[in-house]
């Protein structure tokens, strides 16, 4: 009978500590950047390290093939590619949020397809930084709220910048949905090239789809006169500051504050007259379309 108990208790144990897939991938990928950074360490030649980064890439997409299945979303292909872009910790896109990029093209639209697991994972390392820019919260519904969420979990090398929140109707069966419009950029000031922004969290899985505003979104006039008079105190400022001290980091301080101003002003202004432009509509639909098409309606 102690016998038949120890086994009992010995397969329970085994049972309990049995390695997942998501543990199994997060495993193959951080011993996959270790062994890349020995590399890079140890001074090896590019070509061998990106080799060993296209393999490590290649095992890592078919273990988050087999956890995530194929995509059932009309009018996306139901094989993704890696969303994580290198795991080479010099190179742009390292970081990014472990999943599946789905996209018919690289300028259309594109759905990123991660599991809860996956994301709470990122998301408590990301809540470990020490530098405030890639600081995030640990709560997923916190954390999509925020333009840094987007620039790290699905940008490479711009960072977004949101211009309003939509309306959203929450699709039946999803837990959370939130849509924004924004734009990628590498600069303040503003995007002309907008884009609609949906993030959903269902069951197990998380889903952000993003696609070029369509319709384009208008130019307007008030906020673009907020912009330029912003950007011409900025200059002046900068013109000022030429002759002072070019050692003393707090020298463009004032022109880096009216740019800065300038632009949180100039989004400010966009979210204000936005949803009263006839663009709106079509907007709002967009989004709801991407936010009942990943839940499922």
């Amino acid at each position: 009978m102690r016998l038949v108990l120890t086994l009992l208790f010995a397969l329970a144990g085994s049972a309990a500590y049995a390695a997942s897939p998501e543990d199994d991938y997060v495993a193959a990928r951080d011993k996959a950047i270790a062994d890349i950074a020995a590399q890079a360490n140890a001074n090896a030649d590019i070509e061998t390290i990106d080799a060993q980064n296209e393999k490590a890439l290649a095992d890592l997409k078919q273990r988050l093939d087999a956890i995530l299945g194929p995509l059932t979303v009309k009018d996306f292909p139901t094989t993704g590619t890696m969303n994580i872009q290198s795991l080479n910790a010099s190179d742009i896109g390292y970081g990014m949020l472990d999943g599946l990029r789905y996209a018919q093209s690289d300028e259309g639209p594109s759905i990123v397809v991660s599991t809860r697991g996956l994301t709470e994972r990122w998301l408590k390392s990301k809540s470990a930084e020490t530098e405030a820019d890639f600081k995030l919260p640990a709560d997923i519904g916190a954390a999509l709220k925020l333009d840094g969420f987007y620039t790290q979990a699905i940008g490479s090398d711009a960072a977004f910048s949101g211009t309003l929140d939509f309306p959203l109707k929450k699709p039946d069966g999803a837990d959370m949905a939130i849509a924004r419009l924004g734009g990628w950029t590498q600069d303040v000031g503003p995007i002309y090239d907008q884009h609609v922004v949906v993030a959903i969290v269902k069951g197990d899985r998380v889903m952000i789809a993003e696609a070029p505003a369509s319709p384009a979104v208008p130019k307007i006039a008030a906020c673009d006169s907020i912009w330029a008079a912003a950007d011409a105190t900025a200059q002046k400022a900068q013109q000022a500051d030429q002759g002072s001290d070019q050692d003393d980091p707090q020298a463009s301080d004032p022109a880096n504050a009216a740019w800065e101003k300038g632009d949180a002003d100039y989004r400010a202004c966009m979210a204000q007259h936005l949803p009263s432009d006839p663009s709106f509509p079509a907007l709002l639909k967009q989004a709801q379309d991407l936010a009942d098409g990943m839940a499922g309606k």
